[in-house]
């Protein structure tokens, strides 16, 4: 900005600035462009916040932008703030005569200037810089009249009115033109008033001062010159001026034609504006139309399902009889059977975490067979059936699932990663699990030996309500039966199975130490199906492999250096008629829940004790 401080006395024109401070010499201006409005610059007080309180800022008005600096020395470094004015709104303030605010949506900015009448300056400037931009506010139409209102109304009209409504602009938006737009009317209309009031009192006086000159001298009539005026030969001879005739302009300098102009602008854009409006109103009530169709709709919907479920209720009478079980003429649907089934584990695992404190509480100490008792393939009767059970958990169960594409992985938690493959059966869920898990501190020996204990059962398994060994086939071959509590409306189910835990000879001294527990469904003379309860077919089985790390240096190994992998499969035929969705669902969150509460309970019995390999 080319400017310098003008010197002191010297009278300021009407396109010059005042700082707030009312020194000429912190005074800065420069010409518009084109010869537009002047830039106006000054130091104004900022509020910055309630530690710094009001600091002087540099401000400078220009191009209907107001910007502010630190000083006047720094704005080459840039400003630190700017507000297009285009949409402002210039607030003086009601009690301080030197503040004004400038807000531009939720942006502030109060000022303070030195004086009311540098403020008033400021104001003023701003305004015209609106003005030239095209835009106004209602207080700069108050302060400069109608032709300005003219200005910022057609402005208005045609940059907001016209536009608006292809924008979406709120109806509340177009009320406030609206409320502009009377304002607008109003003033000129009073100025209309004045104008007619003024041509009124004109011609008034001007027929009185007829009569009195023609009472004067009856033959003394006035001519009438090119310009318009009114002269009268007086007995010497010469003419005098008797009065000026009126004109559109000759009346407290108001322009008839400019104000007729503005007049018809503002009500052609007040009708713009109602059509506009009343455009946005149809839409709205278009709208909520819409919306109370599909509210009406819906409450039709929900009344109609009231009295549906009302009727079947009544019907239901004995709802939770033998109708309401499963099987294959059940009367509850698939999402009434799992929502009941869901409650029903929810309610039994709420009771298992009441006893589980307690059962931490008893130490039981099982008796361990020799390790020979466990390598051996036994003489009983299912010994042939245990050992190709044996072999064919050992051959398949231990294959990777990354590459068979018909395994799902279901459940991903930490180090523990379960797998399925959906089978049914005669419409019957026989989806084969697989789960690998990996736990620190632990042996495989250990691990498979608090699977297989029956006497520390009830400790970790939370779905048997109860089971007695049938028959011990060997020390370690057992026949158990068990019955599973029952999750209504879900009939309850039993299984008969053998249970057999083997040490794996290792081929070489590379291979993990390995030990394995199969359960499988045989059948027996002293466990008969029966009609209270389901049998269901199991085929089940838990390798572990003891990996060991090193020690550091002649440390002796630790629980630190010993690592479990578990591979659990699952093969279960559940029999009974169980939606397949809520057996799917039941497994996918019930097998991961028994692998981490079994594993954590292993961890638990074992800490602190020796190491058994």
């Amino acid at each position: 900005m080319n400017s310098s401080p003008l010197p002191n006395g010297k009278q300021m024109s009407d396109n010059q600035s005042w700082n707030s401070s009312g020194s000429e010499e912190d005074l800065e201006t420069e010409p518009g462009p084109h010869g537009g409005v002047a830039e106006f610059s000054g130091v104004l007080s900022k509020w910055t916040n309630y530690i710094h309180g009001w600091q002087d800022r540099w401000v400078v008005l220009k191009n209907n932008t107001l910007s502010y600096y630190k000083s006047q020395d720094e704005r080459e470094y840039g400003c630190r703030g700017s507000l297009c004015l285009s949409k402002a709104v210039i607030t003086p303030h009601e009690f301080d005569e030197c503040r004004l605010d400038i807000s531009v949506n939720d942006s502030v900015w109060y000022l303070r200037a030195m004086d009311p009448e540098h403020r008033n300056q400021w104001i003023d400037s701003i305004e015209q810089h609106r003005v030239e931009s095209g835009y106004g506010s209602e207080s700069s139409l108050r302060r400069h009249g109608s032709m300005l209102s003219l200005t910022s109304a057609t402005s208005s009209y045609s940059a907001t009115s016209t536009s608006s409504f292809k924008k979406g602009h709120s109806l509340q938006e177009k009320l406030a033109e609206m409320e502009t737009f009377r304002d607008i009317l109003c003033r000129q209309v009073d100025t209309l008033q004045k104008y007619f009031d003024a041509c009124s009192d004109a011609v008034s006086k001007d027929e009185l001062q007829r009569d009195k000159i023609v009472e004067d001298d009856e033959d003394d009539f006035p001519t009438t010159r090119p310009d318009g005026e009114f002269l009268h030969n007086n007995h010497n001879g010469s003419r005098e001026k008797l009065f000026q005739s009126l004109s559109t302009k000759g009346i407290n300098g108001i322009d008839f034609k400019g104000e007729a102009i503005t007049f018809k602008a503002t009500t052609a854009g007040i009708l713009a504006t109602l059509s506009h409006c009343l455009d946005l109103m149809v839409k709205r009530e278009d709208s909520w139309q819409r919306r109370l169709d599909k509210e009406t709709e819906k409450r039709r919907r929900v009344e109609e399902a009231y009295k549906t479920a009302l009727s079947e209720l009544k019907k239901k009478s004995h709802f939770g009889g033998p109708d309401y079980e499963e099987g294959p003429n059940s009367l509850i649907n698939e999402d009434e059977f799992f929502d009941a089934v869901e409650a029903a584990l929810d309610r039994q695992d709420k009771i298992e975490e009441q006893t589980q404190t307690e059962k931490s509480r008893i130490q039981r100490l099982s008796p361990m067979p020799s390790l020979d008792a466990y390598s051996v393939m036994g003489t009983h009767r299912f010994a042939e059936k245990v050992e190709e059970m044996v072999q064919s958990h050992m051959t398949y169960s231990l294959q990777d699932v990354g590459g068979d594409a018909n395994w799902q992985l279901v459940v991903e938690e930490g180090e523990m990663k379960v797998y399925r493959r959906e089978v049914e059966e005669n419409g019957i869920v026989l989806d084969p699990l697989k789960a690998t898990h990996a736990v620190k501190g632990v042996t495989g020996h250990e691990v498979c030996h608090y699977f297989w204990d029956t006497d520390v059962r009830n400790d970790w398994e939370t779905t048997v309500e109860n089971f007695n060994i049938v028959e011990t086939l060997s020390d370690n071959a057992i026949i158990v039966y068990q019955t599973h509590k029952r999750v209504w409306p879900a009939s309850q189910r039993d299984v008969l199975y053998l249970s057999a835990i083997r040490k794996i000879i290792a081929n070489n001294e590379n291979d993990p130490d390995t030990w394995l527990v199969c359960n499988f469904s045989v059948d027996h003379d002293n466990a008969q199906p029966s009609s209270r309860c389901v049998r269901a077919k199991i085929n089940i089985a838990m390798i572990c492999q003891t990996l060991v790390s090193p020690p550091e240096g002649d440390k002796e190994i630790s629980r630190d250096n010993i690592l479990c992998k578990i591979t659990y499969v699952a093969n279960v035929n559940p029999g009974g008629w169980a939606p397949a969705s809520v057996l799917r669902a039941v497994a996918k969150r019930e097998y991961p829940k028994f692998l981490k509460r079994f594993t954590s309970y292993v961890q638990e019995k074992t800490a602190g004790k020796p190491i058994l390999f």
